[in-house]
C-alpha cells in the first residue's frame, strides 16, 4: 500500500506540472492549420488607410502614403494545407514623411521583394515580411540618421487580417529589427522599433471580387 501522503503529493506535482504546460506553453505544438488566399492569381494593389507609423526610441516618423502592388499565387500555390501563403509584392513606396523632431524631414527608400503572409486562424494573421536591408529611413536637417529595417536578416512585422470589401492587412505597435547610425539626435541604441499601419488589400483583376484569407 502507497503512503496517502505520498499519493497526494504526487497528485498535487502532477496538477502543478500540468499546470506549468498550459501558463508556458510547455507541451507538443500545435500544426497550423490550412490556408487559402482567393481568388487565386489575381493581381492586387495594397493601399494605406490612415498613416504610417515608424517610432525608433523617441524618435516618430510619420508618413501620409504608402503603396505597392502583387498578385495571389497561381492554384495551388495559392492553398497551404498546414501554414500561412503569401502574396508577392513590390517595395512599398512612402511619401508625405514628416517627423516628431523639429527642424528634421524624413525620406524612406525600399527594396528588394516584400510579401504579405496571410495565416487562416482566429485571429486570422497577416503579416508584412522585409528583406535584408529592404527599408532605409533617412532624416536631415537638425538631426541626420539613418534606420535599416531587417538590418541583417529578413523580418516578418506581424499583424492581422481581417477579410472585407477591401480586406486590411493592419500592424499596431509591431516590433521590427533595426539598426540605427548618425550623431546628435539619433536613437542608436535602439534596436527595436515599431510600425502602426493598415494596409487595404485590393483585387485590381476583379474589383468587385475581394481579396480573403480562407481555410
Amino acid at each position: 500500500m502507497f503512503d496517502k501522503k505520498v499519493l497526494a503529493r504526487a497528485a498535487m506535482a502532477s496538477v502543478s506540472c500540468a499546470a506549468a504546460a498550459v501558463t508556458f506553453g510547455i507541451g507538443p505544438a500545435q500544426a497550423a492549420g490550412s490556408t487559402t488566399i482567393a481568388p487565386a492569381g489575381a493581381n492586387v494593389t495594397a493601399t494605406n488607410s490612415g498613416t504610417v507609423k515608424f517610432v525608433a526610441g523617441s524618435v516618430t516618423v510619420t508618413c501620409t502614403s504608402s503603396s505597392t502592388t502583387g498578385a495571389v499565387p497561381a492554384a495551388p500555390g495559392n492553398t497551404n494545407p498546414s501554414g500561412p501563403v503569401s502574396v508577392s509584392i513590390g517595395a512599398p513606396a512612402f511619401s508625405g514623411c514628416t517627423t516628431s523632431m523639429w527642424g528634421v524631414s524624413a525620406t524612406i527608400t525600399t527594396s528588394g521583394s516584400w510579401a504579405i503572409t496571410g495565416q487562416n486562424g482566429t485571429p486570422i494573421t497577416g503579416s508584412l515580411a522585409i528583406p535584408t536591408g529592404g527599408m532605409v529611413i533617412k532624416t536631415s536637417g537638425l538631426a541626420s540618421c539613418t534606420a535599416v529595417v531587417a538590418p541583417t536578416a529578413p523580418a516578418s512585422i506581424a499583424g492581422t487580417w481581417t477579410n472585407g470589401a477591401p480586406s486590411t492587412v493592419s500592424l499596431a505597435n509591431a516590433s521590427a529589427p533595426i539598426k540605427v547610425t548618425g550623431g546628435f539626435g539619433c536613437p542608436t541604441s535602439s534596436t527595436t522599433g515599431s510600425v502602426t499601419a493598415t494596409y487595404k488589400v485590393a483585387n485590381t483583376t476583379t474589383p468587385a471580387v475581394p481579396i480573403t484569407v480562407g481555410p
